[in-house]
């Protein structure tokens, strides 16, 4: 069945599936984008409080030093969860509450308070999932040069022992990153992410680094006894305008490599592809790369994250200045949005998803895969009787989910699907212009309101599928 969206009311009523026993079904957030507390129990300052406190370069001038105040309300937050029946919650650890400089002393305090939402989550029957970086890099490494230093890499590994030493016992799955691309070419090409830096090279520099924590990280995380291990990715579906083009095949292949091969190669075979590190080696040395760091980043990983929202169409165009966030795409054009789109502005297609899993699948045997974010972005907000109505994310979610099932029947080993996101966030350079929550959040007097979403996901749970 070919998964789609609508919202029209007059189509037929899609046929009701089933998912395998034992699927996950979780909700995700991040630290910076939910916690505030941005100043309280000896946390540091990260890139994005130093980005976001920068005039213009976030929405209306908004910043995390509040946010969601989760910090204060996680108890609330973790009821929430439980009344929606929740099997696993995907958080992240701020690494500036851990060690504020990056580095060098632990600030006990920071672990507390995840000590605390540990055992809130275990309290309730609720399986922890901990990420360990979602983007918010301690501001003293980045004053060192962040992830294009080598010793960030290295910094990582130690921050991660530290946080497993405290949590290990009670949380079985670790995520090292989430999001390397965001990171690599959102913070250092483009800019429009922290810390803001806009050189191609420096977010080359910064793949591999990323990478190479990781790889770092896991063997740490490994010696210590962890026994599920992950990474979360954002790969995209890139095809070619014309497939019957040879110059946008090639186009299409160019940046499937920067935004998808650059990480999963190195990640699951060991090495990066020939064809990627040409391209990148016209726009910086290879000298970041030493002898045996493909095999570092080649550690044993038990899931692989994927992130997923919209795919990419792109077609050879020369002379067109290519896309800032992809270094070296001079002469390519990527297609704009047609049909359906969120209120990111990003296109629908639910199919789309189901390709992308199965080519995973196939091209990179032997992991299970994991949903870690799917969701949209909609405006609504509370009716008059304080209800929201988000029938849009209703059926973004459920047609993501029917294409999820399409890949687990095409044979994809797909274990579980974590909503983007719980409660409604500081969406990064968008601020609290956009809303990704399943539960609305007025950020004046943080009320936390459960959308039909919620309730719609809560019914999903309950009968392990869809009507």
């Amino acid at each position: 069945m070919t998964a789609t969206v609508t919202s029209t009311s007059a189509q037929p009523a899609p046929v009701g599936i089933s998912f395998p026993d034992g699927f996950v079904w979780g909700a995700a957030t991040a630290s910076y984008q939910i916690e505030g507390a941005a100043r309280e129990d000896g946390r540091g300052p990260s890139i994005w409080d130093t980005f976001s406190r920068t005039p213009g370069k976030v929405h209306a001038g908004h910043t995390g030093d509040i946010a969601c105040d989760h910090y204060h309300r996680y108890p609330e937050d973790v009821a929430i969860m439980a009344d929606l029946g929740l099997a696993s919650y995907r958080f992240s650890v701020a690494w500036p509450r851990i060690q504020p400089d990056g580095t060098g002393p632990v600030n006990v305090r920071g672990l507390d308070f995840y000590d605390r939402l540990t055992d809130e989550l275990l309290g309730k029957g609720i399986d922890p999932v901990v990420t360990l970086y979602h983007w918010d890099l301690p501001q003293t490494l980045e004053d060192r040069g962040g992830w294009t230093n080598r010793e960030t890499a290295e910094a990582f590994a130690e921050y991660a022992q530290i946080v497993h030493a405290r949590l290990g016992d009670r949380v079985g799955t670790w995520t090292t990153l989430n999001e390397p691309w965001c990171s690599a070419y959102l913070g250092y090409a483009s800019g429009i992410h922290a810390p803001g830096v806009q050189n191609p090279a420096s977010a080359l520099t910064a793949v591999h680094h990323l990478l190479l924590g990781h790889g770092l990280a896991a063997r740490a995380l490994r010696s210590a006894g962890a026994q599920n291990l992950s990474i979360t990715l954002n790969p995209c579906e890139v095809s070619p305008l014309d497939p019957e083009s040879a110059a946008d095949r090639d186009a299409a292949r160019l940046i499937d490599g920067l935004a998808n091969r650059i990480f999963l190669d190195p990640l699951l075979r060991g090495q990066y592809p020939a064809d990627v590190l040409e391209h990148i080696s016209r726009l910086t040395d290879l000298s970041h790369i030493k002898d045996g760091d493909e095999a570092i980043i080649n550690a044993p990983i038990e899931l692989l994250g994927i992130n997923f929202y919209t795919p990419s169409y792109v077609s050879a165009k020369p002379g067109h200045p290519g896309a800032p966030d992809y270094p070296g795409s001079d002469g390519i054009a990527f297609r704009k949005p047609v049909g359906p789109v969120t209120d990111m502005g990003w296109q629908i297609e639910p199919a789309s998803l189901t390709r992308l899993l199965t080519r995973i699948h196939r091209d990179y045997p032997g992991t299970p895969l994991l949903i870690t974010e799917n969701g949209a972005a909609y405006p609504e907000v509370p009716s008059e009787n304080g209800e929201v109505h988000d029938l849009r994310r209703i059926e973004y979610i459920d047609a993501h989910l029917r294409a999820c099932h399409d890949a687990i029947a095409a044979g994809v080993d797909l274990r579980g699907y974590f909503a983007w996101s719980l409660m409604d966030n500081f969406e990064w350079a968008e601020g609290y212009a956009k809303r990704f929550g399943i539960v609305h959040v007025d950020y004046t007097t943080q009320q936390r309101v459960l959308k039909d979403s919620a309730k719609w996901y809560r019914e999903v749970i309950r009968r392990n599928g869809l009507e």
